[in-house]
Parts: structure tokens; sequence; C-alpha cells
């Protein structure tokens, strides 16, 4: 057989042109918004790379996709100290602010005249990207300006972010603004209220929060993005101009920004300040503000920078959009999980560009807290600009009869007692047949991140629910055309539409059932792990609270609701229902796939505390198969603790475990956990 023959040597090529193709395509999609081929077709070529490293891992480079995905967890992260400061911007509040600033540069430049080039102020993290010979090396935190922290991993996850620059330059330092969509905030929070997790605040805080977290699988899951900005270091080109750089980064496949203009004066700066503003909102991400920067890189030199500060660029920030309103009424809203929600309902208001009669007070704690009364005058904004909230009560406009709220102790869907679990804040109704709940459990089945059936909103459902004609998921499979067709504002075609949608919805991953069963504590992340893990609907509902703890992410509270959705009976019948009518019930393969690729063991990454002796194993030995298997072997036991492997003549560590719900398995259970990854050890 010769070299050319050699079926390893061809797969190898394979690979190498798998990597090229992605690396082009990625490019046309992220850089040039031009793309020439479908996300489907991208994801195939993805997948086929992925396939062939997974059976054959030395043909892994450190530009594979692959790697984006995620590693193992990390304890903490490094710190790297910055090649050059990253420094933050002065900020302006206004157009007076920004001609003061411009004297100033004017008469650090000797009364030269710059251009200016301005760009929307991105709000997220700030970056700094190094690459070596064209690889990614390191991504690291603005931290101090001085030093940050090392999210390499992390930043891997970032799909924007390339592993492979276009041309191998020996050195390249880029910079950028991390961030997180509008739709990828809006459903992170979505499923973080699935979850019973609260909400962060807005993007900026969730992409921060992101690009932080020691395990990178969970990065990879909060589908950031990064626009960059600034070529700090390694141009091989001669840049005379921002405008020359920016050019330079997106040759090399980094990703700049859409929306920048060169101003010619500051009338023009003016000008395209008021025209961002009046845009923001048909942006995809969050924006606070707009950068102006000196465009000449040699008047940048000229102008210099104090110790926080460059004199040659400034953020021009916009104000916060409020509105004051008043409190007409506070209402009670149920959710799928029984969850009960204090809502003001407001005097309409414009706000942001849309019109805001509704806001959200979470629980009845921040009813309490910020004393919100019924005749109130209140402020209001757009937290994120996305979810309106009160920001304070104007306590001296308020009115004598003004009506303190008390939230109700029974449910106002079903009159159900309205009960609050320890160590909670939020209410629930403990109604099973609650019609708000099942309202929104419809809703939340039809969704874009659970069962996308299109079409099948609010008044539909309302319809579909008042006639009696759907009670719960399973109903929606025995809908016809006749039926729908009769409905307000349906007609023949939209009714064909929907059925369509309905139709392809049996089709769907298995993870993304789970996730429209609407069970306490599993979102997204949760499910997908589930479907990949157990592999069918029937293993899931099998799955012991021991089984489902051996689960990277799947905690103590996510097991034990995961049985007690499965101990009802009713439950276990609507899922039967589904069944019947064709609803898949399988992980898919690619489902299959990531079960190949994850963890083999129950404790990987988790938090293990060894108390009393077990049967013919010294504690060395043991502490040294745990750590085998990816746990990290605590001394004490606390809240952080995931596992105690308890032997005989367990000392207090047993008591304090049972005291804090941790999970406890003895000798026998420890035995098996060790068989079972022995047992995966070998399939591998």
């Amino acid at each position: 057989m010769t070299r050319g023959d050699d079926p390893k040597t061809g797969t190898a090529a394979r690979a190498e042109e798998l990597r090229r193709l992605i690396a082009h395509h990625r490019k046309r999609y992220f850089v040039d918004d031009d793309p020439e081929i479908s996300d489907a077709e991208y994801d195939r070529l993805e997948r086929e790379l992925r396939e062939i490293e997974a059976a054959h891992p030395d043909l892994v480079t450190p530009d594979s996709p692959s790697l984006r995905v995620g590693g193992e967890p990390s304890d903490a992260f490094a710190t790297h100290r910055h090649r050059s400061p990253l420094l933050s911007l002065d900020n302006a509040y206004s157009t007076d602010d920004l001609r003061q600033w411009e004297q100033r540069l004017l008469r650090a430049l000797d009364g030269t005249s710059p251009t200016y080039v301005v760009e929307p102020k991105v709000d997220g993290l700030s970056i700094a990207v190094q690459y070596r010979d064209g690889l990614l090396e390191r991504g690291i935190t603005r931290g101090n300006g001085l030093v940050g922290e090392d999210v390499t991993s992390n930043v891997r996850t970032i799909r924007s972010v390339p592993l492979r620059l276009a041309r191998a330059i020996p050195f390249v330092e880029a910079r950028g603004e991390v961030y997180m969509p509008r739709r990828a905030f809006e459903d992170l929070n979505r499923s973080r209220a699935d979850a019973g997790e609260a909400p962060f605040a807005n993007p900026r805080n969730a992409a921060a929060g992101s690009v932080r977290l020691l395990d990178p699988r969970i990065t990879a899951s909060r589908r950031l993005e990064c626009f960059f900005y600034a070529l700090a270091e390694g141009a091989s080109e001669p840049t005379g101009s921002h405008v020359d750089a920016l050019t330079l980064l997106r040759d090399l496949g980094l990703r700049t920004n859409p929306w920048n203009r060169v101003c010619a004066d500051m009338d023009a700066v003016v000008a395209e300040a008021q025209r961002l503003r009046e845009m923001r909102e048909s942006l995809d991400y969050e924006i606070d503000g707009m950068v102006v920067k000196v465009n000449e890189l040699d008047l940048r030199g000229k102008a210099g920078a104090t110790s926080r500060f460059p004199r040659w660029a400034i953020a021009l920030k916009y104000p916060a959009e409020t509105a004051i309103t008043v409190v007409r009424d506070v209402v009670v809203q149920v959710g799928r999980t029984g969850a009960l929600t204090p809502v003001v309902v407001l005097e309409p208001v414009q706000l942001a560009g849309t019109t805001v009669s509704r806001a959200t007070l979470h629980n009845e704690e921040e009813v309490r807290r910020k004393d919100v009364r019924i005749g109130d005058t209140v402020r209001i904004e757009k937290a994120g600009e996305i979810i309106p909230q009160v920001l304070e009560v104007m306590a001296e406009r308020r009115p004598p009869d003004a009506q303190p709220f008390e939230m109700p102790d029974r449910c106002p869907a079903c009159g159900s007692e309205a009960a609050k679990e320890e160590g909670e804040v939020v209410r629930r109704c403990t109604g099973v047949a609650c019609p708000a709940r099942r309202r929104e459990a419809l809703l939340h089945y039809a969704s874009r991140t659970s069962m996308d059936v299109q079409g099948l909103g609010d008044s539909l459902v309302d319809q579909l629910l008042t006639r009696k004609l759907a009670e719960d998921a399973s109903d929606l499979y025995r809908l016809d055309l006749n039926t729908l067709a009769g409905l307000e504002r349906m007609g023949e075609k939209s009714a064909s539409n929907l059925l369509q949608q309905i139709e392809a919805s049996k089709r769907r991953p298995l993870h993304r059932l789970i996730h429209a069963l609407g069970i306490r504590h599993v979102g997204e992340r949760a499910a997908q792990i589930l479907a990949s893990r157990l592999g069918s609907m029937e293993a899931f509902g099998r799955a012991s609270v021991e089984e489902l703890l051996g689960f990277d992410e799947i905690g103590p509270k996510t097991a034990a609701s995961i049985r007690l959705f499965f101990n009802q009976t009713a439950n276990r019948e609507l899922i039967g229902r589904l069944a019947g009518a064709g609803v898949s019930m399988d992980a898919t393969p690619e489902e299959r796939e990531a079960a190949a690729r994850a963890p083999a063991t129950s404790v990987a990454g988790r938090t293990v505390v060894l108390t009393g002796s077990l049967p013919g194993r010294s504690r060395e030995e043991v502490k040294a198969l745990l750590e085998s298997l990816g746990a990290r072997v605590s001394g004490s036991v606390s809240r952080e603790t995931d596992l105690v492997v308890a032997g005989d003549s367990p000392g207090s560590k047993l008591e304090k475990a049972r005291s804090l719900g941790v999970t406890v398995i003895g000798p026998e259970e420890f035995e098996r956990m060790l068989a079972t990854a022995g047992e995966a050890g070998a399939l591998e």
C-alpha cells in the first residue's frame, strides 16, 4: 500500500480540508456578512470534523471547532499582565461635553484638526485576544487595566472569535467587546426563570458573568458574540489610521462592528450620535452610548493619555430612559410552575420606543421593599432596555387614599392554596388543574426554545382553552383544519400553516421535549444534558435521584423535581398521549454524540468529601480513585459539597451533610459507581 492509499492519511487530509472550509465560511458569515452556505450546511461541516476527531484524537488541532463546546471546569482563573495598559474611556454626557473635549484635544494637538471615527459603545465586557503564528493563544479580561484574568477556555467557545486567523502573523493582539445579543439574553432569562433561578438584570451583567464562569461548557451555551475595535499590536502592514486598522482586523478574520462612521468634524459627530441614538432599539445588541476616536494614529500619539484615559477618545453616554407614571392596580400573574408574580398596572407611558403599561415586581418582598401602592406615582425604566421595572416610588406625590398591596395566600386563578417553600421568596399555586398554569404550560410547550410551534400565541391559546379544544399539549395533535379555521383571526391558510408547525414539532430533538414539559428547575441546559446522557424519555422517566445526580450540572433540587414530576400519574399519562400522537421520544444522533463526549463518571468536576472507613480500601486509595475520576476531594462539608462518601464509623461530617441536604452514598453505592465508571471507560 502506498502512502497515498493510507486511509489515515486520507482522513487527515479531509480533516484539514474541513478546517479550511469552516474557517472560510466562518469569516463569510461573521466578518463579511455574506454567507455562501446555509446554517445547516455549516453545521454539517463542523459535525463531520468532530466525528473525525472523536475517532482520531491525534488529529485534533488548536483551531479545531470542536473546542468551542467547552472543556472541563477549572478551579480558578490565572491572572495575566497586559502587554500594554487596557485603558477605559472618559465620559461625555452631552453635546456640550463633546465640544469641550474637542477643545482640550485641539490644544494638545497644537490646533491640528483631526478626523473622527464614531462607533456604537457596545454594553459588554472588554477583552484582549492574542494570536501567535495565527493561532488563538490567550484571552484576557480588562481587569484593572494592567492585570486581567486569563479566560482563554471561555473565549474559545465564542463563535465570532476565530481560533485561527486568515494569515499566520507572528503575533497579534486585538481588543474587543464580548456581548450577549438581545435574543440570547431573553432566552437565557426565560430559561433561568423556568429553572427557578434569578434573572440577569441586563445583557452586560449576563455577558460579564458568562465570560468568568469556571465551567466553559456553560459559557458555550450562553451564545456570546464579540466585536473587535482595536489592533493593539502585531500589524504587519502599515496602518496610518483607525480605519486602516479596522480593515486589517477584518482581513485577518476578526469581526468588527459594521456601524462605524468617519466624520470630518464635530458637527458630523453630533449628527451621527443622534442618528445612532434613534436607531439603537433596532440593533440586536445593547449599547449605552457612542465612542468617538481620533482617526489618525500619529495624532493619537501626539495627544497622549492620562494615567486612566486616552486623550484621543471619549465615550458619549446616552442617559437612561425613564418615565414617570401612575400605578393603577397591582395584579398577580400565575406562571406555568404555579409561581405567583405581582405586576403593577400602569397608566400607559412611552419608554424607549414602546408603550409600557405593566412592570414586574418579581415577588412580594420586592413589593414590600419598594412600598409600591395603588395610586402611587412611580419612576420606571427598562432594565437592560428590555424588562420594564419600577425604579422608585415618588413618595412626595402619594395620595392620601393610596392602597398598600398584600400578596394573596390563595391562587387568584383557581382559589387553591398559594404556599411558599422554606428558603424561597416565591409563592406557588398548589392546584394541579389550575387554568392559569394550563395556559402558561401550553405557551411554554410551543415556545421557540421548546417545541417551536410558530403561530401558537397568547390569543390562540386563550381560544383553545375557552372552547375546551386543548387542555394540555397532547390535545394540539388532535386539532384539524376546519376547527382551527373557524377560530377568530385564523382562516384556512393560517390554520394550515399552524397544522404544519404542529406536525413538524413531532420531530424535535429530545431535549426540546424535555424542556417543553416544564419540569421545575429543568432549563434548556439541563434538558440538553439529560437528553444526551439518558437517550430516551423512557430512561428519563425511570432515572433515580442518585443516577440524575451523577450527571454534570444536575443538582439535588433539579433531581428531586424530576422525580416529583414523574411520580405524578397525570404527568406520565401526558407523556404517553404525546408518544401516541407520534412525538419523538428518543435522542437524535447529535444528542447521542454529545453523550459520547460527556464525562464518563458521576463525580467528574464535583466536590466530594470522605468520612469513615470503606471496607478493603484505605483513605488514600479512595482519594486517589476519586481524583482519577475527575472529582475534587475536600476535607470539610459545606454548601459547595456535591457528594459525601460515608463508610463505617462516620464522624460529624455525615450529620452536617444531612443538615445541608448533601447527597450521601455508602460503601456499596460507591463500589457500584466505580464499576460503572470502569465500564464506561472500557467502552471509550
